[in-house]
This record gives C-alpha cells, structure tokens and sequence, in this order.
C-alpha cells in the first residue's frame, strides 16, 4: 500500500515540482521514495512495504526500460499470473506483484485488467511512445485523481499533493456544496477542487499528446440465479469466503483485523486467525463496542488491543482528519477511524476490514423497508403521496419520517445508505442560486440500470455505486494511510463478489432478517447473539455531544462566521432546535459543521 502523484508537461527540470508533490503525501509510504523524470513526464512514488521488503521498491522498469510502473494496493493472485508470464517469456528482477502488472500490461494491454484480483490504482508509461495508461480497481478501493491544469496533466493518490504545482490553480467547485448537502460526501466524478476528477471504479485511462481518453472496463450487474438451493448457495459463499481471507493473508509482515460488534468484522477476526484485534469505543457504553471485542477475541484466542475516545480529542483530530481527507465527508464514523487505524499502525502494518459485506449480501436495514412495510405500498401511490404532504408539515419524528418517506417514490429518499438534506431544504440552507436540478441528476442514470429490478436490488446497485464508493471506501483508504497502515477488505473479492451477485434477493434479505445467508454462514463460527446482531454501523454519541455547551458553542461560532454559503438564521436554528430537543438534526448540523471546517483548512476560511 502506497501512494504516487505525477505531472505531464514540457517543463525541463521536474525533479523538484515531483519531490515536494510526494513529500505531501508521504504518510501513505514512509519507508521509502522513489522517482522517474524526463522531459515529458513526472513520476513520484512513497512506499509501505508489505511485499518483498528489500527488492520492492517503485518505480519499476521492464527488462529493456522502455517502460515503467508506480503503483498502490495489492494484487492477490500476482504469484499465478507471474507463472504464467515467465512461460511466455518475461523475465523478472523483483518478487513483487507491481512488476505483474507491468508485464502484464505488455503482455495483454488493457485485458490484463479482467485478469486482477485485488485493489489497485496504477500508473504504466511507455517511455519509447509517450502514451500514459493508467486504471482504478473495479469497486473504488483505492483512489486515482487527475487534473487538467492547460497543457499540465496532473495525476496522483490524494489531491493535496496537487495544489503546491505551479500550474494548479486552486478553485472551490460550488456545484459540489448541492450534492453533499445531499449525501454527505463528495460524489461523482467532480470534486471540491475545480477541475479536478475521479477516475471512477472499473475504469482506465489513457494519455498522449495532450489527448485524454477514459474508458469503463467493468461493472456490477445483478443477475438472480434461481437454478441453485439455498445450501448450495451457502456451499458456494462459504468457499469463496474462505479463499478471498485465505488470499488477503498474503503479506511478508503481520496482518491484524478491526474488530467492532458487528458481525462482519466478528466473522472476519474470527475466520482469519490473527493475532491482533483492535477496537475503539467511547465513555459512553451505549456507544462503545470494547467490551464485546474483548469477550469475542478472548473466545477466538487473539490479543484484542483498544482504545477509549474522549470527546475532546475527537474534535482536537477533525481539522487534521479533514486534511488527510482532502473532500468534506460528514460520515461521524470516519473520525472513530482514524483512531482505530492509529491504534493498529501502531502493532501492525496491515489490518483486515469488513466494508462491502452489506452491500453484496444485503445488510442494511432500510433493505428491509419493502418487505416490512408492504402492506402500506398496496395503499394507491397518489394518496400515499398525499399522507406524505401533509405529514412533512409536522415536526419530524419517527412516525412522521415514516408517511413521508413511505409517500415518496423509492428514486426520490433513496440516494444511498445517507440522506441529509432534500433538495427543497438545499434549495433554503444556501445563499448562492441553485446550479444543480438536484440529486436526482447522478441518481437517475443508475436507476434507469436497474429498472427492472426488485427494490431491495436497485438499493444495493444504489449503495454499491454511491456509499460505497464515496464514503465507506473513501474513509478507509484516508483514515488508514493517514496513519500508514494498510487495509484489506476481503468482502470486495472479483471471484466472490461475481459468484455472489446471481444471490436471489429472498436468500439475502427478508422481514426478519439482513444479510441471510451471511449471517447463517458466520452463525458456525460465531454465537448467535453475534450473527444475528441487527446492524448497527459505527456509534458515534455526536448527537449528544452537541447538546453540550462547549461544543454547541464551537458549532454555533463558525454558523455564524460564515457569511458566504448558508442562510445563518435557518442553520442556527437547526443547532438550536436540536439542542433544546425539539428535533434530531444531528446529522444535518454535522454535515454544515463538517463542510465550514474543511473549507476553512482548505481555502483559508471566510472573507
């Protein structure tokens, strides 16, 4: 795991620009540096070394140096696909799964992609040619961003060490403030920044003579495979779970595993036989998970390593996590992140993870809500519709949130597994004219995908190219290279994740339970308390925190401050309504906080 940033120009001398752009980012790799330069490219490389420790290092070149790689993440069967090219002839001067690639890409061009397993973002440059070839793993796991700055292409693992170029031109992108009201993190491919971009999962590019050409070469698509029994799926998911942990083991240093009270992480702790556990929790025990990760790890026979957050030292981090973060992410939980990546880079350097685990087996709660409540969606659309008017007149509490969102058409509440604010309250929060019709702009595409679809399936399509991307993946990459620590995530397998998506929908989630087949999967290597665990995510107390003097005056002197984005009288209001217990708008006031604060280290604050 590891970071890059790079530049494309006719500058002479880049060896300067190239060092202090990878000097921002070198929490992703501080064992070691490394850097290609001529006179039409940059290349800047930091290192944590997992894979052969001593030969390792980047950038590679290929037998003749007409070609070479800088690249982060992991590649989990680079050992088959080594075999295979020294078959065909290639010769090798490295152990490493980097330098697959690289051959691999001679070999097969962009069909090597099809052939990975694992998590990557890379760069190959032919130096004989001058074309750049780059590409992101197939579900976002690792980040690539790229900037068009003039006759500047500059590309790299975190958009910080962008902005010291002197070709960069920092600008806020307004538009983003629309949709993050929404989601609650930067999403798209659009950032902050203007004129910045993501280069979105399952996608490559290409770059030369100042053309750029992007193309998709994978995507999920559902397709139910009713020919199989509920057992023979279960026979199937089981093999395939135990195959990806087996894989993700594969380091030349120690690998930990998180461990919160969930049943993903539970099973993953307990599946991979580590040695080390890690666990944060709060003072307040309604939010802290320690005490089951202790009892769990004891029974597992592991070291469970953890820590107690106070509320002074998780606001004291934020301004530094927003740094590490580069976009606004109102997602509370990253915060808990950073520290529980911290605890662990201080024992390991690589931790297994359980993201994607909802998101193919159907975990979230709200999956239930066709099931649960369909005998309210056999009332007619129009007077649902209707109920749901009227009901939004009221304070929102829970029975109120229930008409409306039940009288609201699944493309018009479901954005994701997060939805702050509609675009009526966007429309009355900010100052500035609306440049957006709303949300529904990104959402729409997605859904027309799948619209043919049950609900539960177009949520999880929804999740897996939405949340997923944007706020659970973000974090976990941010968070732990952040504090130089590695993080596998087995759940977000190819071979897995392909078998998994013909599930039928009634074998993933039903009126009693998520994550079915999961959780009956995980029930024969943990209690049933543990696998029938209802879904919790990552507690954090920040709506009772809020209510605090100390910290309600934090959040009230910026609402105030800020003169430039949002109507002062209706965001106060929202703190003092919350604060008085008139309403829960935790979540929303978070969301403001969030976006003033990284605006204010990223742009130097109002004026």
């Amino acid at each position: 795991m590891c970071g890059f940033v790079g530049y494309i120009n006719k500058e002479k001398d880049k060896t300067k620009n190239i060092k202090k752009m990878a000097d921002l980012i070198a929490h992703r790799g501080p064992d070691s540096e490394g850097y290609y330069c001529d006179k039409n490219i940059a290349l800047g490389f930091r290192r944590l070394s997992i894979i052969d420790l001593k030969s390792g290092s980047q950038p590679i070149y290929n037998e003749d140096k007409t070609k070479v790689i800088i690249f982060n993440g992991e590649i989990y069967n680079f050992e088959s696909l080594r075999e295979e090219l020294i078959k065909k002839g290639h010769k090798f001067t490295t152990k490493t799964d980097t330098e697959v690639l690289l051959h691999g890409y001679e070999q097969w061009n962009e069909k090597l992609l099809d052939k990975l397993r694992g998590m990557f973002a890379f760069v190959i440059y032919d130096i004989k040619t001058g074309e750049m070839f780059a590409a992101r793993d197939f579900y976002g796991i690792k980040p690539f961003y790229y900037a068009k700055m003039g006759n500047t292409l500059i590309f790299g693992s975190e958009i910080k060490s962008f902005l010291i170029h002197p070709h960069f031109k920092k600008e806020l992108n307004t538009k983003m403030l629309e949709y993050y009201l929404t989601f609650q993190y930067s999403v798209g491919e659009e950032t902050f920044f203007k004129n910045v971009y993501k280069l979105m999962p399952g996608h490559y590019m290409k770059y030369k003579n100042g053309k750029l050409e992007i193309k998709k070469y994978y995507e999920i698509k559902f397709k139910e495979d009713k020919t199989k029994t509920y057992e023979e799926w279960k026979e199937g998911i089981k093999n395939h779970l135990q195959d990806s942990i087996k894989a993700h083991k594969i380091s030349d240093v120690e690998v930990g595993s998180f461990l919160s009270s969930g049943v993903d992480s539970s099973f993953i702790s307990a599946s991979s036989d580590v040695d080390k556990t890690f666990t944060v929790g709060f003072d307040n025990k309604k939010y802290s998970e320690i005490d089951y990760a202790k009892d769990l790890s004891s029974k597992i026979k592991t070291k469970n390593i953890n820590k107690i957050i106070t509320k002074e030292e998780y606001f004291k981090n934020l301004p530094n996590i927003l740094y590490y973060m580069d976009e606004p992410l109102a997602d509370p939980s990253a915060i808990a992140l950073y520290f529980v990546t911290k605890l662990a880079s201080e024992n390991v350097k690589v931790s297994l993870s359980g993201e994607g685990a909802d998101e193919i087996f159907g975990g979230y709660n709200i999956y239930q809500e066709p099931l649960t409540d369909s005998w309210y969606y056999k009332i007619p659309y129009p007077i649902r519709f209707t109920i749901g008017k009227i009901a939004s007149i009221f304070p929102h509490k829970r029975g109120i949130n229930f008409l409306i969102r039940r009288g609201t058409k699944l493309e018009d509440r479901f954005v994701g597994n997060a939805f702050i604010f509609n675009n009526k309250e966007v429309t009355k929060i900010l100052k500035q004219k609306r440049q957006t019709k709303g949300f529904q702009d990104l959402t729409k595409p997605y859904y027309d995908k799948v619209k043919d679809k049950d609900d539960i399936t177009k949520m999880q399509y929804i999740d897996f190219n939405f949340w997923l991307i944007g706020d659970i993946l973000l974090k976990a990459d941010k968070m732990s290279m952040a504090n130089s620590l590695e993080v596998r995530v087995p759940f977000l397998d190819r071979p897995l994740i392909d078998y998994a998506l013909g599930l039928p929908t009634e074998f993933k989630t039903d009126k009693f339970q998520t994550k079915k087949i999961f959780r009956d999967i995980a029930s024969e290597v943990l209690e049933d308390k543990v696998s029938n665990k209802k879904k919790l995510g990552f507690p954090v107390p920040i709506r009772e925190w809020m209510k605090d003097e100390d910290i309600y005056k934090q959040i009230k002197t910026l609402f105030t401050k800020d003169h430039k984005f949002f109507n002062t009288k209706k965001i106060v209001k929202l703190l003092d309504d919350h604060c008085k217990g008139k309403a829960d708008n935790s979540r929303k006031i978070w969301t403001i906080y969030v976006f003033l604060l990284w605006y204010e280290i990223f742009f130097g604050g109002n004026k």
